[in-house]
Formats: structure tokens, sequence, C-alpha cells
């Protein structure tokens, strides 16, 4: 593992356990409070995102749940934040000139690097403001209900995450639970809401997934 990798992966760890401290290392990731880490998000500004094609709707309530996906792009062993930049864009060129949709249907991604991805545009700032949510594009029926976090790459036949990449996403996760007031146990996948696949080897995933962001939450 890349040794910047090795880094985050420590500082979001010890974030978890209510050890990090505020501007302990710039970008990697910040203690809001004891128990949750902020993670480090890259905007839509900051990787260079298209803009929107049409007016996203901002919802004036809280989500109450997350829905975890995959991309089903390859497994790279690229984890530069170069690679999520470029990630990011490979979605975002996807859903605009393919499935014809506003933007980007997630909220947010996470690199097999563990570099987090802001999505769909203004997804940052409604999480920020923990009060509304933007309006999704990425499961049928939980769009208006939902944050949709997807996990780049296809983790189908026995593919496993990279640690790195489990362990942002968890505290991500942690993060998005804690600024909407979200229970532990509302983490669901794709395929709870539909015919899919997806989120392949992370649905198996999803009761230690509960597990760790409610440790992350109460330390």
């Amino acid at each position: 593992m890349h040794p910047e990798n090795t880094l985050r992966r420590r500082l979001l760890l010890a974030g978890a356990a209510g050890l990090a401290t505020a501007g302990a290392v710039p970008g990697a990731a910040r203690a809001r409070d004891a128990a949750t880490v902020e993670p480090d998000i890259d905007s839509t500004g900051t990787w260079d995102a298209r803009p929107p094609q049409g007016t996203i709707g901002v919802l004036q309530y809280r989500p109450s749940r997350i829905v975890v996906h995959h991309t089903v792009s390859a497994n790279t062993a690229d984890l530069s934040r170069a690679q999520a930049h470029a990630h990011a864009h490979w979605v975002q060129d996807l859903h605009l000139d393919e499935n014809g949709w506003v933007d980007t249907g997630y909220h947010f991604l996470v690199s097999r690097g563990g570099w987090i991805t802001e999505g769909r545009h203004g997804s940052l700032q409604s999480l920020t403001d923990g009060r509304t949510f933007v309006l999704g594009s990425h499961t049928s029926g939980q769009n208006d209900q939902a944050i949709g976090i997807a996990c780049e790459g296809t983790y189908h036949a026995g593919a496993v995450p990279p640690d790195t990449q489990w362990d942002v996403l968890v505290a991500l996760c942690a993060y998005v639970c804690e600024r909407y007031g979200i229970p532990s146990a509302q983490l669901y996948g794709h395929k709870d809401y539909g015919e899919t696949l997806c989120p392949g080897v992370y649905h198996d995933m999803l009761p230690r997934l509960r597990e760790e962001v409610t440790a992350a939450r109460t330390v």
C-alpha cells in the first residue's frame, strides 16, 4: 500500500477511536467531536466536475438511510487521489451522457485508495448543513429517502474491497449518520430495493459495516 494511503487509513482509524485532533495532518480527517471523524471529501469543484444538465432538487428534510453501491468499474491498483478524480469523471460521464440524468446519481463515491469525492452537486453542502439533502438518482424508490454511497470497483466473484476503501467507507457512513441522525442499523445495499447484484460482496458485509459504524459513533 502506498505510504500516503497507509497514513490516511491510520488517521481515520485513530479518529474513529477519538484520538485524532483537528489539523493533525492537513486534508486527512478532522475530529468534529469525540465520537465521529469528519472525513476529507473532495467537492465537485475540487475534482472539476461538469456542471449539472438541469436543476438539482434539494429536499427540505433529512434522509432516513444510506444505500451502498459499487460502480462496476475496474478493480484498479492505482490508489491515488488522481485516480479517484478520474473515476468520479467516469461515473459522471456515464450518468450524464448514457443515462441522461441531471448529474452523477450517487451523493458520494469512495475510491479503492480511500479518497472520497462528492458525486451530485450540492451533496457536500447539504451534508455539512445536516438539515437538507439532495435528491439522488441511485436507487429506485429510495432517491428521496436515502444517501447513495458508491464504492469504486466490481465486487462479484469473490473480489474483496481494499482495507483502505473499507475503512474510509466506515468513516463516511458514521459521519453521514451523525450529521443526519440516521441509526447505524439503517445501512442497506442496492439489492435490498431491486433486482440487481449491486453492491456485490459489500452486501454480505453489511452486518459488519453496521457494527463498525456503530463503534465509530460510540467510542
